[in-house]
């Protein structure tokens, strides 16, 4: 992290600088750890640039010119998301620095560190990734701006993006420049997208690609920029997935298809390296991200669910992707041989807590698929929902030395548990604390279809079959609800009947998602538009900042400083009738 350890290693350079906006953790949940460890792995010398100052190009000279590329990341999250609330106001901390400071990190951070290494080394490749590179890869609404912007790619001026997952692509990238080859003829790796100058996109002829509307169009027609999304969801299977290609101010934007699923050998092999699971010792404060995951264990990654106000989809996949037991047992022995350590797992799970193992049971059948959920609006009958695998590696766990308790924090989908009484039944009794978090997130059908989300049934039969096993084990335990409010298809008239709904069960939630707009999710689409991408039909948004208030009143309805408004939005959708009933 430092130039006196590159001294100190004995190397007379480096090969690979990684630019982060996060602190440096190594931990697998932080990316740049993890990419830094399997480039090391490949037997590179790799400096971590963390939250370097972006004033000017002297930190990115700090380790000289990486002899093969700078690798540059805003961090775990969009920085538009980790700086900015739902209204747009500065957030008073960053859980990812030292002492949750906040401001260390710049606005778009992927264009301003990509800048600077320019600017410190114009012959230096330059290849992007994470998060905020996935998901703003092509032209997208962006919230803060309330405009489309064009692909970061060409914002940034980089050589290449990775997106999704990146192990295998930054490998390919590493070896092919180690080999001689050049930045510019690294165009045919998966998982990837490259730009074209303007005399290439004038003569572009790529075998098998679809072209999106170009940017502009986008910007400028909501059918446009719908049917981009269409596209851009539909091409997102790494077994059927086409190239794509998007035109933008006399240049363009080629993707080439996901990366393949890892196997399991290779996900035992990424979270086997000898991570240190804790904040660089340069730190005299902790880190509130790593406090908040450094006794959990990822099983798996990726999620077919396809939520529409989420990205797993378009950045860990769609396919699950497994560590075997022996694997998970191995990170479990290390953790619980910590000094010290008090003896319990904080999380025991992954994106979605219940989906290891699962996938299709004809493959064949799931290579051809342009579906964007197993799940909705139905259980695909393809689909293996079997949790023997899940219960035998919980059961494997929770028998290991010095283990106090396994918790599961992880979202349940409650639709798969309750294809299995057994799994709901050992959540119950071992991996639970007194509280489980589930998110029905409305109860609204219009709003759940919206949202790509099961019926308010499922979650009333999976809360009293929790409960029930609850209290067969002799234990009092509760759920923690999560409802997001002003989402696309949300009236205040459904706001109101979920309040009700609320009112009538005691239900009191604590934790508020107000809906915001993150790049390139569907949801996102469909709030910028006002339009069902797949269907073109028109779809109510919630814009206003007024109307925004009185939803999330209406949620929180037992607060009394929420009283006003709530009274004020139950007669603006003629419901006086329901303030005595919610206000009593």
């Amino acid at each position: 992290m430092t130039p006196e350890e590159v001294k100190k290693r004995g190397w007379d350079a480096v090969d690979v600088v990684l630019v982060t906006g996060d602190a440096y953790v190594d931990h697998p949940s932080f990316a740049m750890a993890l990419v830094g460890r399997v480039l090391e792995a490949e037997g590179l010398r790799v400096a971590i640039l963390a939250q370097p100052r972006w004033e000017s190009c002297a930190d990115f000279r700090k380790f000289g010119r990486p002899r093969l590329f700078f690798g540059v990341s805003a961090g775990n999250m969009d920085s538009m998301i980790n700086k900015y609330t739902h209204n747009r106001k500065i957030r008073s901390s960053d859980d990812f620095s030292p002492g949750a400071q906040p401001g260390l990190r710049p606005d778009r951070a992927t264009i301003i560190y990509s800048q600077r290494a320019r600017e410190a080394y114009p012959d230096a490749p330059i290849v992007i990734g994470g998060i905020e590179a996935t998901m703003r890869r092509f032209a997208h609404y962006d919230y803060w701006s309330d405009k489309v912007r064009k692909s970061v790619l060409l914002d940034s001026k980089a050589d290449l993006l990775v997106y999704g997952m990146g192990e295998r692509q930054v490998r390919e990238i590493a070896a092919r420049l180690n080999a001689g080859e050049k930045i510019s003829a690294l165009r045919d790796i998966r998982g990837t997208a490259y730009p074209l100058g303007a005399r290439e996109t004038a003569e572009i002829n790529i075998s098998g690609a679809l072209e999106l509307p170009s940017a502009g169009e986008a910007a400028g027609d909501r059918v446009k920029f719908s049917t981009a999304t269409r596209l851009i969801y539909e091409e997102s299977n790494p077994y059927n997935a086409k190239p794509l290609v998007q035109k933008s101010e006399g240049r363009a934007v080629v993707q080439n298809p996901p990366a393949l699923p890892l196997t399991t050998a290779e996900m035992d092999a990424v979270y086997g390296l000898p991570f240190a699971k804790r904040a660089h010792p340069s730190y005299k404060e902790p880190i509130p991200a790593l406090e908040m995951i450094k006794d959990s264990i990822v099983i798996h990654r990726g999620c077919f669910g396809g939520c529409a106000f989420c990205s797993l989809a378009l950045h860990q996949g769609r396919f699950i992707q497994s560590r075997s037991e022996a694997s998970v047992e191995t990170e479990a022995r290390r953790l619980l041989e910590t000094p010290r350590h008090p003896g319990n797992i904080s999380d025991l799970g992954a994106p979605s807590a219940n989906m290891y193992r699962m996938g299709g049971r004809d493959m064949e059948i799931c290579r051809q698929c342009k579906k964007l959920s197993c799940l909705h609006p139905v259980i695909c009958p393809n689909l293996d929902t079997d949790h023997k695998p899940l219960l035998s590696l919980m059961r494997r766990i929770r028998a290991v030395k010095g283990l106090k308790k396994a918790f599961v924090a992880s979202g349940i989908r409650m639709d798969l548990a309750l294809k299995c009484g057994e799994y709901i039944s050992e959540i119950a009794r071992f991996h639970t604390g007194g509280q489980l978090k589930v998110a029905p997130e409305h109860i609204s059908p219009k709003v759940l279809s919206v949202m790509k989300k099961p019926s308010v049934e499922i979650f009333r039969e999976f809360a009293e079959k929790f409960l029930a096993e609850s209290k067969k084990a002799g234990k009092e335990q509760y759920l923690v609800l999560y409802f997001i409010s002003a989402h696309p298809g949300s009236t205040l008239a459904d706001m109101a009947e979920l309040a009700l709904f609320l009112k009538e069960r005691r239900i009191r939630p604590q934790q508020i998602n107000d809906f915001l707009p993150a790049p390139m999710e569907l949801a996102t689409s469909v709030y910028f538009t006002g339009l069902d991408p797949f269907t073109l039909e028109p779809v109510y948004v919630p814009k206003k900042e007024a109307e925004r208030r009185m939803q999330r009143a209406l949620l929180q309805y037992y607060k009394p400083e929420n009283k006003p408004l709530i009274i004020k939005a139950l007669r603006e959708i003629n419901r006086p009738d329901l303030i005595k009933k919610l206000l009593g």
